[in-house]
């Protein structure tokens, strides 16, 4: 609710002050004399940033546009012109330094790090000072009394000089360009406690506010570092995304040589030499050689792609097989793989909306407070004539109406809720996605991996005869191809003595058996071309005659269709989003009863259709698991994986489940749901002590540390209204299927 200070850039950065040329090599051509530079201002923590620096830069010549990303504290800045505007000066005479953004960025987090010790050098000293308070209030001898001022204010010092820095470089940042926030009051209040309790201590007052001054930074600094995790816990997905991005690439010349060369030099048109193993660094076509290709990033499928001449391929997918050569199509900047980082920032983007709204709120509070206060010393001085009376009134009002409570109104609910919902299985990634999945009144489903376990299992094995299974799961346990494992997985091991095994990328894998050739793979390679079985699908052929032929299908997961009707029974609309063939997604809705389906949408059409949902005004629950779904998860209203996600699935989304069983998605709906009522009562607690202790700090009815213990008693009520969450009964819908989830949990049969 508060805006942080901004921060200095990081050893090494460029000044802001550097030369425009720099600033022009770093930016991207994006046509029609259109560039654009990204920048990294680590200042950026709410709406009154985001506004300064969009305001502030949009009024340089040249300047197009300017969007700012709140969760990767970055600003992407189009302009157009031969010379690049001055953006890092622009940037340091707002007060939000900045430098060139680095897209490989380290692991440490220095601001997380300051912040933790702020915080734990404030909590030691409130601490204390508070067990010496008790002795005070308890009526000690005025001599004990004054050691004990003395000693509070000595531990009260580093609090005020390390922890508070925090909020005075804030402030400060601010005031000196002209502008306000929460932290100006704030420091004020601090500032002034510790100074009069200093006055009274050296004056052998009766009174000393030095624990009000440090329990304020301490429980403040609370909410600051649980803000700040949120950020970075939102970054995760982007930079797991990322890091499927081979750093470099082996590249032929003409004359055959090969150069190990950084995927930034990689340029359209170059020859690159791929293993199995290896990632393809850019899009492109494939030029010689045949393989199989892990295509999840892109599809969502389980089975692996064949690739040959002339097919295209694209960055992120994973060379399976065999040796393959391409000529790349695209820079690395331009590529599949790139555009999901960019839609995956771009939904992160638009997300803060809600802590926009509350920071525009919380805007109102530092000119109201700054004024009430400054009346209330004005009026007790022009009543009274005494100072100290004034003042101790005014730093009162500072105090009180600090919004502690507004700050844990959300927060303490949502961290209830977090343990509600991991006892039901659930992990909560990210606070606020409780208040979103409150709201929801779609739910998107993929299929593979999230509907279903997303691997292919043999139908009706029974009726294959046992020699000739026995035979095929031989063939197929020297093969690691989904289809060859279902296979293997129908029949015991046997002693089967094969020869001369061989796999075809691609095709199948054939092997010698006592003195017959038998290929097990696709019908149009194991069978000749002439005859009438050789259309499609999975056979076992023998001397290029038909042995036996494979049919698969995929098993639901648990409760599938339990948490389907019970999601549909709260008035929640259903889809299935999924980019497998038409084929294999309809049998799988039509067994779940979901009538609205969309196959083959690779990341971006699964985006593309939430937006269009979001601009009819729907709020939709994307539930997904693969690489492939990441962008989706991130751009949906909330969104929840299985714990058998892909990494990157699992960061992009708010919730994982660890259960096998899909009643996980109505359970949490409704915890959420719960939880939003808690929410909504905590604010009226909030407003209500704020309406109730104004007026009466106002009329000098309260010390500084009665203000301190007033804000700290609207935190506790609060708390134990969020609480009620765990006394009350089980929260899950009574649609929801009672059968146990878990990895051993009985599956749905196949249809």
């Amino acid at each position: 609710m508060s805006c942080c200070a901004p921060l200095p850039a990081p050893d090494g950065a460029p000044d802001p002050s550097a030369a425009r040329q720099e600033i022009r090599l770093a930016s991207r051509d994006l046509g029609n004399d259109l560039r654009q530079s990204d920048l990294s201002v680590p200042g950026l923590h709410c709406a009154a940033c985001i506004r300064a620096v969009e305001t502030g830069l949009a009024r340089l010549p040249g300047v197009a546009q300017v969007r700012v990303n709140l969760s990767t504290r970055r600003v992407a800045v189009q302009w157009r012109g031969e010379e690049a505007p001055e953006l890092l000066t622009a940037l340091a005479g707002l007060g939000y330094p900045g430098h060139l953004f680095e897209s490989e960025a380290d692991g440490n987090d220095p601001d997380r790090d300051r912040l933790i010790r702020a915080l734990a050098v404030a909590g030691f000293c409130a601490m204390n000072i508070m067990l010496l308070s008790v002795s005070v209030w308890s009526g000690a001898e005025p001599e004990t009394r004054q050691a004990f001022h003395w000693i509070s204010g000595a531990l009260a010092l580093p609090c005020l000089i390390y922890s508070g820095r925090i909020f005075f470089a804030s402030a400060w940042a601010v005031l000196r360009h002209g502008r306000t926030n929460m932290d100006v009051p704030i420091s004020i209040g601090i500032c002034l406690a510790f100074a009069l309790s200093l006055y009274d201590t050296i004056h052998d007052g009766p009174h000393a506010y030095f624990d009000a001054a440090t329990s304020l930074i301490f429980f403040l600094l609370i909410g600051r570092t649980l803000d700040h995790l949120m950020h970075e816990k939102a970054r995760a997905a982007v930079r797991g995304l990322m890091r499927l991005a081979p750093r470099g690439a082996t590249v032929l010349d003409a004359d055959g040589g090969r150069t190990y060369l950084p995927l930034a030099e990689i340029a359209p048109g170059m020859w690159i030499a791929l293993t199995a193993g290896e990632r393809v660094p850019v899009d492109g076509v494939v030029e010689e050689g045949a393989s199989e290709l892990d295509c999840a990033i892109a599809t969502g499928e389980s089975a692996p792609r064949s690739v040959s001449p002339g097919m295209p391929v694209q960055a992120g997918t994973l060379n399976l097989s065999g040796p393959l050569t391409i000529r790349a199509t695209a820079k690395a900047e331009s590529s599949f793989l790139a555009e999901m980082v960019r839609l995956m920032e771009a939904a992160e983007g638009g997300r803060a909306r809600y802590r926009r709204i509350a920071d525009r709120a919380a805007a109102l509070y530092s000119p109201v407070v700054h004024a009430t206060a400054l009346i209330a010393f004005l009026g007790w001085m022009a009543a009274t004539g005494d100072w100290h009376r004034a003042i101790t009134i005014a730093i009162a009002v500072l105090i009180i109406t600090c919004p502690c409570a507004l700050g844990l109104a959300v927060p303490i609910v949502q961290v209830v809720a977090s343990r509600r919902l991991f006892e039901a299985g659930i992990m909560v990634k990210d606070g606020s996605a409780i208040e979103r999945i409150a709201e929801i009144d779609t739910v998107a489903f993929d299929k593979t991996g999230t509907l279903t376990y997303g691997q292919p299992r043999l139908v009706d094995p029974a009726a294959i005869p046992a020699r000739e299974l026995a035979i095929a799961a031989a063939v197929a346990r020297r093969s690691s191809h989904p289809l060859s494992r279902a296979i293997a997985a129908a029949a015991p091991e046997g002693a089967l003595a094969l020869r001369e095994v061989r796999e075809q990328p691609g095709f199948g894998i054939e092997a010698e058996l006592d003195g017959h050739l038998y290929r097990l793979g696709r019908a149009e390679w194991a069978l000749p071309a002439e005859q009438p079985d050789a259309e499609s699908g999975t056979v076992l052929s023998r001397d290029g005659g038909l042995v036996a032929r494979f049919a698969f299908t995929e098993t639901l997961r648990p409760q599938a269709r339990a948490a389907v009707d019970a999601l549909r029974g709260n008035a929640l609309a259903i889809m299935l989003l999924s980019g497998d063939r038409s084929e294999a997604v309809q049998p799988i809705a039509g067994r779940l009863g979901i009538d609205d389906v969309s196959a083959g949408l690779l990341p971006a059409g699964k985006v593309e259709r939430l937006a269009a949902l979001a601009a009819e005004g729907r709020k939709v629950l994307m539930v997904g698991d693969g690489l492939n779904d990441a962008p989706a998860l991130t751009a949906a209203h909330a969104s929840m994986a299985p714990a058998s996600a892909a990494d990157i699935g699992r960061n992009a989304a708010d919730f994982v489940f660890l259960h096998d069983g899909l009643d996980a998605v109505p359970t949490a709906v409704a915890v959420a749901r719960a939880a939003g009522r808690l929410v909504r009562q905590n604010f009226v607690l909030a407003i209500l002590y704020n309406a109730l202790a104004l007026p009466v700090a106002i009329a000098g009815y309260v010390t500084p540390l009665i203000a301190a213990l007033a804000m700290s008693l609207s935190s506790i009520l609060v708390v134990a209204n969020a609480l009620r969450l765990d006394a009350g009964r089980a929260l899950v819908p009574a649609n929801a299927s009672s059968q146990p989830t878990g990895r051993f949990a009985a599956q749905e049969p196949a249809e």
